[in-house]
């Protein structure tokens, strides 16, 4: 199973903020058992795997005491038209005859219609349209502006027949988790690794979105009207689809990543992703996603610098590193025949790999899924 992966050691915790990350990301979880001062020190290695595009609610949200799905009220979950009338009944799912025409209006399970080991049609995830989506905080419009698969937004599946379920109960769960920027994958990746959107001075005015007076989209794009990339573009560098035009290629980025800071304290890490070593030598998999490649769109990690080289690889040498000792920090990217753009992801992960070592498995929360609970308001 291909995967995508970053990792880094212990001792690293007591002097660089990476601590933070894990930090952040408890932040919003649902801990039952006491923190024991000090542990984290005892940790070697940390691995963080990435997976994308399901909310807490759609995945787990029968979480026994969690913020879930049993929190979740009409007020939240009743989906409107884009005029702002309740449906009267959840718009039609296309593209399947699995589930049926007349669905409550209301969030719903999708084991009984589609087992979950089945693909079902995506959601649409991108920058502005999750802003309607979100509707102020209301939740109220995923359906109106899910093109792609209409009602199916307010599906869920069943908790108790999830894989991972029993690594949940096991360790921490984060049930307050959103993802950190509008929209899909893309944007997410870049701030995944370095909390900013990548710039484009000059794009072509075929990738700008044009906007109303009053801030809605009068034509969709992957780049805003001040020059931020929001929405799936490709890099300059290696490996980028050979069909994209150089024109529309995204210039290398030069602001700092996490990788940058921990090179800074001389803490060693890699990103690796699945399918990477095809991907350049020029023969993608036909599931390779380019634009879930962050580093490669900076100039740090660029065609031909060495910390492309030392730092960007391949799951094959995860797998080669976690039997010879790895980097300290790690961070993997499933390829995307095993991280499905919809369905549950299905996962062999077991027991940690070596001794001393904590992983993070973030998922890229699509708030184009179910969320009955609103996210908190952006910081001004």
């Amino acid at each position: 199973m291909k995967r995508k992966f970053f990792h880094f050691n212990a001792s690293p915790f007591k002097t660089l903020g990476v601590a933070a990350l894990a930090a952040v990301a408890l932040s919003s979880c649902h801990k039952d058992k006491k923190v024991t001062p000090g542990g984290i020190n005892q940790v070697n290695h940390v691995v963080v795997i990435y997976l994308e595009n399901h909310s807490f609610d759609n995945l787990y949200g029968q979480f026994s005491g969690a913020n879930g799905l049993s929190n979740a009220t009409p007020a939240n979950t009743t989906q409107v038209d884009a005029s702002g009338t309740v449906y009267t009944s959840l718009p039609a799912i296309p593209g399947t005859s699995a589930f049926p025409t007349n669905l409550t209006n209301t969030y719903f399970n999708i084991d009984q219609y589609i087992p979950a080991d089945q693909e079902t049609p995506d959601v649409l995830h991108r920058y502005y349209q999750e802003q309607i989506q979100i509707d102020g905080g209301k939740m109220d419009k995923y359906s109106a502006y899910n093109s792609n698969s209409a009602g199916l937004s307010q599906g869920y599946y069943k908790t108790s027949l999830l894989p991972l379920l029993g690594m949940a109960q096991k360790y921490v769960l984060c049930d307050n988790f959103f993802h950190s920027a509008f929209g899909g994958s893309f944007l997410n990746h870049q701030w995944l690794i370095a909390v900013a959107s990548p710039v484009f001075p000059g794009a072509p005015a075929s990738m700008v979105a044009k906007l109303n007076p009053d801030g809605s989209v009068a034509t969709d794009g992957a780049v805003t009207p001040d020059g931020f990339v929001v929405n799936t573009s490709y890099t300059v560098n290696a490996p980028h689809p050979a069909s994209a035009a150089a024109a529309t290629l995204v210039p290398n980025q030069t602001n700092p990543t996490i990788g940058d800071r921990l090179n800074d304290k001389s803490i060693s890490w890699a990103w690796y992703s699945g399918g990477w070593n095809d991907a350049i030598a020029g023969h993608p998999d036909p599931t390779f996603q380019f634009h879930h490649q962050p580093f490669a769109y900076y100039a740090n990690y660029a065609d031909g610098t060495q910390g492309r080289k030392d730092h960007l690889k391949d799951e094959t040498d995860f797998v080669a590193a976690a039997k010879a000792g790895l980097a300290l920090l790690q961070r993997l990217r499933p390829r995307s025949s095993c991280q499905r753009e919809s369905g549950p992801r299905r996962s062999r992960l077991g027991q940690p790999i070596w001794p001393i070592t904590r992983s993070i498995s973030l998922t890229k929360m699509s708030i184009a899924f179910l969320t009955p609970g609103s996210p908190p308001a952006a910081a001004p």
